[in-house]
């Protein structure tokens, strides 16, 4: 090779060096993230927060990027005693952000770190605040709500103990949330990172509790079944009184209608044969002839023996019978 390939050679390496260490001196910095300028794995500067184009030392300097968006942590549940001895499960979850970059690239360098931080700082701050309190304190949202009540209780008696009365509580969920907070943001600050939010995302009792919560609950339930089945035969016998009732008035009120016409058909009958009686002798001894003939009929049969006296009414017809016909006369 002569020496003008050889010059040529050496110019496009220096031109393709000179490239590259331009390239290497301009970054872009994206509007979510944060920019730190390390030289040798030291902090060089403050952080670039500003988005666009920005200018380093080649090779020697580094571009570290930060997320400046809101993070999110989700805790695993954790099994916790309350001051009543009741063993929960909780699960929380956190929303966090870094507002000192500096200080958070030196001490924890990644997000690896910081979720690992997080979750020992939350997780004592959780596990504090439970162990503190109640399980009706960590339960109930806010002492200044009142809790919902079953329609089916209206009629029950109210108080402390009774069905569907919870017992008051002095702090509620929202505050002991703002505690663990309070205390969790003054401990990450250290490390350049803002709590924003923390909330508790489940509480669940322990297995072994939860049978006798399932029966507490089954319990009250067949409370109210029996109040409702009490009632409910109290007012079928009330019913069942009132159908009684109506239905002795309508056959009493029946009954004496009944009797009421019988007693004016057997008076009206009664003045019929009285008229007729007092009008044609003959026409009432006849009827009384066909009257006794019809109760021959009714009492004598083939089997039937009687015993009469000679004076008996009934045998007055018979005696009557060996008579001399009368003879009536004409009809009218």
């Amino acid at each position: 090779m002569n020496k003008r390939g050889c010059l040529w050679l050496v110019l496009i390496v220096l031109a393709f060096v000179l490239l590259r260490a331009l390239l290497g001196c301009f970054f872009a910095v994206h509007q979510t993230e944060q920019v730190i300028i390390t030289q040798f794995g030291k902090p060089v500067g403050e952080p670039i927060t500003d988005p666009g184009l920005h200018f380093k030392l080649p090779i020697i300097q580094e571009v570290n990027r930060i997320d400046k968006r809101f993070l999110e942590w989700d805790g695993a549940p954790v099994a916790i005693p309350t001051r009543d001895k009741t063993y929960i499960h909780v699960a929380t979850f956190a929303r966090w952000r870094i507002n000192d970059a500096k200080t958070y690239f030196v001490r924890l360098r990644d997000e690896r770190s910081a979720q690992s931080r997080l979750e020992d700082i939350l997780g004592s701050e959780t596990r504090n605040a439970v162990a503190k309190h109640d399980l009706i304190e960590i339960v109930r949202i806010d002492k200044n709500r009142k809790p919902l009540r079953d329609e089916n209780l209206k009629n029950v008696p109210t108080g402390l103990g009774t069905i569907g009365v919870l017992p008051p509580i002095e702090y509620g969920r929202l505050k002991i949330e703002d505690e663990i907070k309070t205390k969790a943001a003054g401990k990450l600050s250290e490390f350049g990172i803002e709590l924003l939010d923390l909330r508790l995302k489940r509480v669940n009792y322990n297995p072994d509790v939860l049978d006798r919560i399932y029966q507490r609950m089954m319990s009250e339930r067949r409370q109210i079944a029996q109040r409702f089945r009490s009632e409910g035969e109290g007012e079928a016998a009330r019913i069942a009184g009132q159908k009684e009732r109506d239905l002795n008035e309508i056959q009493s009120t029946a009954y004496r209608q009944v009797q009421q016409i019988r007693g004016e058909s057997d008076a009206k009958a009664t003045e019929i044969y009285a008229h007729a009686y007092t009008q044609n002798p003959q026409a009432a001894e006849f009827y009384n002839f066909l009257k006794s003939m019809d109760t021959y009929r009714k009492v004598l049969t083939k089997d039937t023996t009687l015993v009469f006296s000679t004076d008996s009414d009934l045998f007055g017809l018979l005696k009557r019978a060996n008579a001399k016909p009368q003879t009536l006369p004409p009809a009218r």
